[in-house]
């Protein structure tokens, strides 16, 4: 037990000590985020680098892709305006995306948990934007650790609008610590209970973290194909996936660590 007055030093020095995770536990989650095969063959759209993802060639019949958080490139809305699919892109840094078209529509708004002037939430955003809209969508969601608390605020009836959805998940060695664990089970059960994981991509602009036999990269893209679109799925056997490339070009590319995918002894 670490006494009130190291806890004091530490906290004072711009660190804070909690309970860690239990390895079992982590575990747990870890293997819930096996990504599976299915019938839906995997493409890769948006370029060889960062802001490339990996997603279901499960595209007919979607009009729209809501992207937020706008990067120096919009290679990945780009590519999705060639196929006719039309972006609503969202970021309060920025004051415009790095190009025009005519397929794209901007709000300067960060992503959140509330509507405000810097802030709009995810099913605010989708009201707005296709009122009374049904048909499925694309989710491209890379906000640097934003995506817990808008995961945590959207409602499930929102989330199932969305047939595919791409995260960028930050600071995931958090689930070492207890409360992270806790957070990180939460979004991503709540994802689970109508998608699947079909794809993961470590991104190569951080180290993972290990503990004992466990090891967790801390950026990691997650492609996640909602439940009613599979007819049939089986486990993913080959990491890295032939399409995959690393984010930072120069840069060896991290792959998906076994104890994601392997039970262990």
């Amino acid at each position: 037990m670490v006494s009130a007055h190291i806890r004091n030093l530490i906290l004072n020095c711009g660190y804070f000590v909690s309970k860690t995770s239990i390895d079992s536990e982590v575990r747990n989650v870890l293997q819930r985020l096996k990504p599976f095969e299915t019938d839906k063959k995997l493409i890769r759209v948006g370029g060889e680098t960062d802001g490339g993802y990996l997603i279901p060639d499960d595209l007919e019949g979607i009009n729209y892709c809501f992207s937020p958080g706008v990067a120096q490139t919009a290679a990945f809305e780009s590519d999705l305006a060639a196929m006719g699919i039309r972006s609503f892109l969202a970021d309060y840094s920025v004051d415009a995306p790095p190009v025009e078209s005519e397929m794209f529509r901007f709000e300067k708004k960060f992503l959140g948990s509330v509507n405000d002037s810097t802030f709009m939430t995810l099913e605010t955003w989708v009201g707005q934007s296709l009122p009374n809209y049904s048909r499925d969508l694309i989710l491209q969601m890379d906000i640097e650790g934003g995506e817990y608390e808008v995961l945590m605020e959207t409602p499930e009836t929102i989330l199932k609008k969305f047939r595919i959805l791409i995260v960028e998940f930050h600071g995931l060695h958090a689930m070492f610590n207890d409360y992270g664990l806790k957070l990180i089970r939460f979004c991503l059960q709540k994802i689970l209970r109508d998608f699947e994981v079909v794809h993961l991509h470590p991104n190569n602009v951080a180290t993972p973290v290990k503990r004992g036999g466990l090891e967790i990269p801390s950026v990691i893209e997650m492609t996640f194909l909602r439940k009613d679109r599979i007819r049939w799925r089986k486990e993913s056997a080959e990491f890295p996936h032939p399409l995959d490339r690393p984010n930072l070009p120069g840069k060896p590319d991290v792959v998906v660590p076994e104890s994601w995918y392997r039970s262990l002894v």
